[in-house]
């Protein structure tokens, strides 16, 4: 079987689409898939081009055994949305150029989505390699855009829209990352197959005892081992609304152990940091995004892992990354996200406690409760550890989507539509 995998985002840049789409392909290949990687210059999120590549158009390299064409990517810190699709469409061409001379006959093209764009280069090459299209959508856009007040345009919205459905028609297949995503598209063409393709953990990776940079992060950064550290570990973006963290922070001043720690590079980062200024906070530290390496150490560290989403019925669906990766530490969780998420992790995992969405008062309430019962701490981590692992082991899920494609590829149920 040969399959190309299209993505604007991928390593060495990292991310939550980079690591799941990266660690997919390693696992398929390792099953006798022939695999092709199209995708851009390594940017994000800093939106700068790593040194090594700048000033390139398009290159191949081989990372740890995977074949990997980049190609060309407008990129720019403005926020305007002219910078914005300029970003998108340079990849968009550039993939449609470089990937028609470089990439080799598929049986499968998968394509990551957002960005929604990428779409067509994925439905032109995939007629052009002879692949069936498979489009992976890993949040509803336009849907998600306009609901967070990044795009306020309705022309722009009605066309994305347009773009959208366009997309999911002449697709063979289509790919949710979490059953609401799954569901939405499920009901807006009941005729198309749509499959459940989560996020999932790679439990030797975060192994400490196979840890092979295991540093003490707690020390290195001057924490006590007394103090009792929560963490954010992620994009500093819109949709995250981790002003709720500071709020929280200001309420429980005078809990000199309990430290809040916000881990990240993105948009709001600064817009954070001047409101710990002007709270004069003492509890609240920012650092860095790190590479993926250190995560194991700097999860090993702490003692509670906070994963807030503001208070939108888009994020009823969501499920972000970094859960796994905490649970996969034996790390508990301080949960802001209604809806799946609630239900597979608190619910059903008892990995932690819920909070209502950008309710900074009932964050507080969670934080010391579980500051005050250590041993309740432990026995919630212990639980979302045995949870993941017998869930969402990317082992698993590579397993049973390998089984997915190989359906698609001896059956004409799977064809585009025209």
């Amino acid at each position: 079987m040969k399959l190309i995998i299209l993505t604007q985002y991928f390593p060495p840049e990292i991310g939550a689409p980079q690591n799941r789409l990266y660690e997919l392909a390693i696992r398929l290949q390792q099953k006798g898939i022939d695999i092709q990687v199209l995708t851009a210059m390594p940017n994000y999120p800093k939106m700068e081009i790593m040194d090594e590549y700048k000033g390139k158009f398009y290159c191949f390299e081989n990372l740890n055994g995977l074949n990997v064409h980049r190609s060309f990517i407008f990129v720019s810190k403005s926020k305007s949305i002219i910078f914005r699709l300029l970003n998108y469409f340079s990849f968009v061409f550039s993939s449609i150029l470089f990937g028609s001379f470089k990439l080799k006959k598929a049986d499968i093209l998968i394509c990551e989505s957002p960005p929604l764009f990428l779409g067509i280069s994925a439905w032109f090459l995939a007629k052009l390699k002879g692949a069936k299209f498979v489009f992976n959508v890993s949040d509803l856009w336009p849907e998600s855009a306009e609901k967070l007040g990044l795009v306020t345009n309705k022309t722009f919205l009605k066309m994305a829209t347009v773009l959208e459905e366009f997309c999911y028609r002449k697709s063979a297949y289509i790919t949710g990352q979490t059953q609401g995503i799954c569901k939405e598209i499920k009901s807006r063409f009941p005729n198309k197959n749509v499959y459940w393709l989560p996020n999932g953990v790679d439990e030797k990776f975060f192994d400490i005892e196979h840890t092979r940079e295991l540093i003490d992060w707690r020390k290195e950064n001057n924490f006590e081992e007394k103090d009792f550290l929560i963490l954010y570990a992620g994009i500093v973006g819109h949709a995250q609304g981790l002003e709720t963290i500071i709020h929280t922070a200001e309420l429980l001043k005078e809990q000199n152990q309990i430290k809040f720690i916000i881990l990240g590079s993105g948009p709001e980062k600064e817009k954070l940091q001047a409101l710990k200024s002007e709270k004069n906070l003492n509890s609240v530290f920012f650092f860095d995004a790190q590479p993926k390496s250190r995560m194991p150490s700097i999860v090993n560290s702490i003692d509670v892992a906070v994963i807030p989403l503001k208070k939108l019925d888009l994020f009823l669906g969501a499920i972000p990354s970094k859960i796994f990766e905490n649970l996969a530490m034996k790390k508990p969780l301080l949960l802001g996200v209604d809806g799946e998420a609630r239900e597979l992790f608190i619910e059903k995992g008892n990995a932690g406690l819920f909070f209502e969405p950008e309710n900074f008062i009932e964050l507080a309430e969670k934080t010391l409760q579980l500051y005050n019962h250590r041993d309740q701490t432990r026995k919630l981590g212990l639980n979302g550890y045995n949870y993941v692992l017998s869930n969402f082991s990317r082992n698993k899920i590579a397993n049973e989507f390998f089984t997915e494609l190989k359906k698609i590829v001896n059956t004409n149920e799977f064809n585009s539509q025209s």
